[in-house]
């Protein structure tokens, strides 16, 4: 046992050492200013593009959030909120990459906050206040659930202590992110995105066999009432199937809202160096994203296969969410290159947590240090002290989410449900207004922000718990009352300025 986890801790040291020293490689050779810091010098190829969005939106929630909810629940709630992601994921890239690339370079915008400032011609930064304090509340959690990922993660294998996994893994992203930017985050992205892929591959095939065939697997699952069906879900608790009401199947769906309003994604396509590649990069993501969905949900179904096989524990609760670490420890047992297989899967595992929480520290730390400090307040700094300013930002907020993540009870993908609440209620109306609605007034905008954050607050907390109808995922109801907002409020009040609708008309034409 000794032996094997000497292997896996070779792998992974291996591994994080690579990361660090590419991440920094790379960040050295890219373009310097905050452009570059940002967003690479906007010269994305399709395939990193496509890749960096995906490797970054999917994180640790599709190695251990949706297979553990499968695990637990059977299909219905992890493959409806697939599905969801699927249609957001190619509608993104289909309505919104091209015109906010080609938008945000006119306006010379190199973040989602001063993309939405100078869009409506502001002259009082208060929607770029607010939409840069918008990503500070909700990125903190979402990066933090990243980390509390490799907590879970070490403390499961190496019995480490939860806290000093979380550190250590908090370290690593910083090292590369706050010395390469933009550009190594991109390029880290894309080779994380490929070790996913490898781990999701021989996780399958091993799991398969310890559960003793895919005949085995089907019939155990047919065993638990509701644990198959598209319109039942398990209950666990009293091993009985429960109703899956319309109105949850459109509540998962509508995870696909988000993506509109997903900084770390919309800045992938501004910083795309043309737009034809976008074409490519939304087949390549489309593709990638929905492999490697489906077999993330039947990894969860194979896992507790596995369990009722007695080759690991049966998993309650969060714990759930390791199924794929109990099953890579069990593949460690069988020898030295079963182990080498097991520090990869891990190693990918990390890199899923990585790739998310690297492009999320990098959004907030533009969101303070361009938007908050020079924007807002109008502190004038010059670039080398912009860059100081910008990592200083990264270690500091990468110290906040250590401390949110110190629970590791915690839920990983509840914690990723709300954050993805919060962005695609608040910036997801708004994107579609600013690119498609050319009437939307800067009184509208700060309506619909303000109505969209407040309503994900409002709804989870308070009107959810009534339940029924009202339990619906609170992105949706928020997502629908800000857009109503928008449009009421930009309606009812002065229409935008001649210049401001000019600009829309040349930058969003074909």
């Amino acid at each position: 046992m000794l032996n094997t986890q000497l292997w896996i801790s070779a792998v992974i040291i291996i591994y994080l050492c690579f990361v660090i020293i590419t991440g920094i490689m790379i960040g050295r050779r890219s373009k310097k200013g905050s452009e570059g810091f940002y967003l690479g010098g906007r010269s994305m190829g399709p395939l990193v593009t496509a890749m960096s969005a995906e490797a970054s939106d999917m994180s640790s929630w599709l190695l251990m959030g949706l297979p553990g909810l499968a695990y637990l629940s059977g299909v219905a709630d992890a493959s409806w909120t697939a599905i969801g992601l699927a249609i957001g994921t190619y509608l993104n890239f289909l309505f919104v990459a091209k015109r906010i690339r080609r938008y945000s370079i006119q306006l010379n915008a190199i973040t989602i906050p001063s993309f939405i400032s100078k869009r409506y011609g502001e002259k009082k930064p208060i929607i770029m206040c607010i939409s840069s304090l918008i990503i500070l509340v909700f990125f903190i959690p979402y990066v933090a659930s990243g980390l509390a990922a490799i907590g879970k993660l070490f403390n499961s294998i190496f019995g480490w202590n939860y806290m000093v996994a979380v550190i250590v893994g908090a370290i690593v992203i910083i090292s590369y992110t706050s010395v390469g930017g933009f550009s190594a985050v991109a390029t880290m992205d894309l080779i994380q995105s490929i070790i996913m892929s490898l781990a999701l591959v021989v996780i399958t095939a091993f799991g398969i066999y310890q559960a003793g065939g895919m005949q085995t697997i089907i019939e155990n699952s047919k065993e638990l009432p509701g644990y198959l069906s598209f319109f039942q879900v398990h209950n666990s608790v009293t091993n009985s199937a429960e109703p899956y009401s319309i109105l949850n199947i459109f509540s998962m769906i509508a995870w696909g809202l988000g993506y509109f309003g997903m900084p770390h994604i919309l800045v992938r396509f501004m910083a795309c160096r043309d737009e034809e590649g976008l074409k490519l990069s939304r087949r390549i993501a489309c593709i990638w994203m929905i492999i490697s969905m489906t077999v993330s949900v039947g990894i969860g179904l194979i896992g507790y296969s596995v369990s009722k096989a007695g080759k690991i524990p049966m998993l309650e609760g969060s714990n759930s969410e390791t199924v794929i670490v109990k099953i890579t420890q069990l593949l460690s047992s069988y020898g030295v290159i079963p182990a080498i297989l097991a520090g990869m899967i891990l190693a990918g595992i990390l890199a899923a947590t990585m790739s998310t929480a690297d492009s999320q520290l990098l959004a907030a730390s533009s969101a303070f240090s361009e938007n908050m400090l020079q924007d807002v307040f109008g502190i004038k700094i010059t670039s080398k002290q912009t860059m100081k300013i910008a990592r200083f930002t990264v270690i500091f907020i990468a110290i906040i989410a250590v401390f949110l993540a110190s629970d590791p009870n915690s839920s990983i993908f509840e914690i990723v449900s709300f954050a993805w609440a919060g962005f695609g209620a608040t910036f997801g109306p708004v994107i579609l207004f600013a690119l498609f609605w050319k009437r939307s007034n800067s009184q509208g905008i700060l309506a619909g922000l303000i109505t969209g954050g407040t309503m994900v607050f409002v709804w989870k907390f308070v009107i959810s718990q009534i339940g029924g109808i009202f339990g619906i995922y609170e992105l949706l109801p928020a997502f629908i009352c800000a857009s109503i907002v928008i449009i009421i409020v930009s309606l009812a009040t002065k229409a935008p300025e001649k210049e401001i609708i000019e600009q829309f008309e040349l930058y969003t034409k074909k």
